[in-house]
């Protein structure tokens, strides 16, 4: 059965919970000042939503692997980059995906351990490897210049960092190009299908019996689960052609990626991580009889649905007989909804001046952002309650990626984002998780403590 039902292994609780808990922090938010106009745009992120969204995780993996499966699900930092989200992660029991010194500062930051953390960016510097290496995370080889890095970084040292190395089972892609790692020109990993690539991946493993890992990353927005299971079955398959032909176990762990897609058209959670197991299951069977410990690092499906951006209308007009509210919610926040709308669409909700759900007929009406360029728009004729002045347009399932995407298009500062729980004695408690960007953070930014270099510089030239 599917979750949002209010069945077994929902992801944050029943849609009708969510919802209901998202308006009462719309509505909190307005009236504790967190909105307003001197506030005029916020990110919430619902708590609750977030702790039984890892605790469906972790049970929709145990129902499938028998007692004592070492698994670690590793949060990919890179969907929500916030050190308090990370922190809360690391509370419920999952680790940290990394792609970046930046990523593993927040993951480390937020206290998330070495052995619980995975390095898998496709460019590391040597010094990235080094550090990783030198602090025992587990580190997947990207190509096999990275591996000959490895090697001398390995060469008469010890190191308590699991090494695998990333493979692309090259199965296809999926509806969004862009996001389609398993395609067969995907940059990602040593591509399993190329001439002579197969071979040079077992022979590697042979040649270093500290390559303990394979890694494989089907997943992403636009990928059906099928898809998925059989990127999956491909490198399980490697990881048996491995360890036959070394005459042991050499490879213990498989690291299958993330990559769960949402669904961005209602509150329901669908596919959820337990049809996902379960499917895996159904697929790879031998993947969790015991043999093999296994690394998930699901990000988006972990968060989007616990996270909302809340923005109030500016001004409401009208441009070719069609409504448009004109908010301060667009290509800075939700930058790949305003260039890629067909691949990226937002659900908008309504609410009033006081920030409760708007009620009235429903108006075909353009949401506007505040940049200076005609596409920035987060929905396009779109049929809601009439948005008017003093108003607030939400933008749904957005906990992750529009958190961490901002883009400083005409220097637009980043909005607050603050934590919520429901339920209290006192109503919803907030908590910030990051400051709005000050006026003077931007400038900063902009090389605002280098004001003359450049007149100085012309003048030097003289």
């Amino acid at each position: 059965m599917g979750e949002g039902t209010g069945r077994s292994g929902d992801v944050g609780g029943t849609e009708e919970q969510r919802a209901a808990r998202r308006d009462e922090a719309v509505r909190a938010a307005v009236e504790q000042g967190l909105l307003g106009p001197d506030t005029p745009i916020v990110g919430l992120l619902d708590v609750a939503g977030i702790r039984e969204s890892a605790a469906a995780l972790r049970s929709a993996f145990d129902a499938v692997t028998p007692p004592g499966t070492p698994v670690l699900h590793a949060f990919a930092v890179k969907a929500t980059p916030l050190v308090p989200v990370l922190r809360l992660l690391h509370e419920e029991g999952v680790g940290a995906e990394v792609a970046s010194p930046g990523e593993l500062a927040l993951a480390r930051a937020a206290g998330v351990p070495p052995e619980r953390t995975v390095l898998d960016s496709p460019a590391k510097t040597p010094g990235e490897l080094r550090e990783a290496l030198a602090l025992g995370i587990a580190v997947n080889a990207d190509n096999p210049q990275e591996l000959a890095r490895i090697d001398a970084l390995m060469a008469g040292r010890t190191s308590g960092s699991p090494l695998g190395i990333r493979v692309n089972p090259q199965v296809g892609g999926g509806s969004i190009e862009a996001l389609s790692t398993a395609a067969a020109t995907s940059k990602f990993g040593v591509a399993l299908r190329d001439e002579g690539a197969r071979e040079w991946v077992v022979r590697a493993y042979l040649d270093r019996p500290w390559l303990t890992r394979l890694h494989a990353h089907t997943g992403s927005q636009g990928i059906p689960l099928t898809l998925m299971a059989e990127g999956v079955a491909e490198t399980y398959a490697l990881a048996e052609e491995i360890n036959e032909r070394a005459g042991r176990r050499q490879v213990d762990t498989l690291d299958i990626g993330g990559g769960l897609p949402v669904n961005f058209s209602s509150d329901e959670t669908t596919p959820t991580h337990a049809e996902y197991a379960r499917a895996l299951r159904d697929a790879v069977p031998g993947l969790f009889d015991g043999r093999y410990g296994l690394v998930t690092e699901f990000g988006r499906s972990l968060l989007a649905k616990h996270g909302t951006v809340v923005a109030r209308v500016e001004y409401a007009k009208s441009a070719g007989g069609r409504p448009v509210a004109v908010t301060h919610a667009g290509v800075q926040v939700a930058t790949r909804t305003v260039y890629a709308p067909g691949a990226w669409p937002l659900r908008i909700a309504a609410y009033d001046g006081k920030g409760l759900p708007k009620a009235g007929a429903e108006v075909v009406q353009d949401v506007a952002g505040p940049a200076c360029f005609a596409g920035d728009l987060l929905a396009t004729g779109r049929a809601l309650p009439l948005l008017e002045q003093g108003d607030y347009a939400a933008a749904l399932d957005t906990g992750a990626y529009y958190f961490a995407h901002h883009y400083a298009y005409n220097s637009l500062a980043r909005p607050g984002v603050y934590g919520f729980v429901t339920g209290g004695p006192e109503g919803v408690g907030f908590a910030t998780v990051r400051e709005p960007q000050a006026v003077e953070e931007i400038v900063a930014e902009a090389g605002g403590a280098h004001v003359d270099a450049l007149t100085s510089a012309r003048r030097e030239a003289r």
